[in-house]
């Protein structure tokens, strides 16, 4: 539920959508400089195991979530509601679309990485059941973050 009114409508991305998300996620401060939005738009967009959500609310994308998988674990990404439509349910209704959309897909689980000093977004997490696994991420860059 998302306060007042009824359910918000989630549904794919769509092409033509790709600043309006862009911009989404700049307002929430998601966007760093060594990931290039559009080029992760693209590729979720160009693959059977992967695509982008949103929810529209007064004509606006008012939020979004990618999701993916690699056929054992799915992922979730950019999860993202417009500052102001924040803490009205939209979050957990866009994580519940993408579960959703995974469920269908077939992967087991779900995965998600959160940084260890964002406590607001882990709090949030954990009361959609989700909790620390005891895992090491590591990673190795393929090409210069800074070119």
């Amino acid at each position: 539920m998302t306060g007042i009114g009824t359910a918000p409508a989630i549904r794919p991305m769509r092409a033509a959508e790709c600043d309006a998300v862009i911009a989404l996620w700049h307002a929430c401060g998601l966007v760093v400089p060594w990931n290039d939005p559009a080029a992760d738009i693209a590729l979720a967009l160009s693959k059977p195991c992967s695509t982008v959500l949103v929810a529209e609310e007064e004509g606006g994308i008012a939020a979004s979530v990618m999701v993916g998988h690699d056929g054992h674990r799915g992922w979730l990404y950019y999860l993202a509601v417009a500052p102001m439509r924040q803490r009205r349910g939209l979050g957990r209704a866009m994580v519940s679309a993408a579960e959703a959309w995974l469920a269908e897909a077939g992967p087991p689980k779900v995965q998600l990485m959160v940084r260890a000093t964002n406590t607001m977004v882990l709090a949030f997490y954990e009361t959609l059941g989700y909790a620390p696994s005891p895992v090491t991420v590591m990673q190795k860059w393929l090409r210069d973050p800074s070119a």
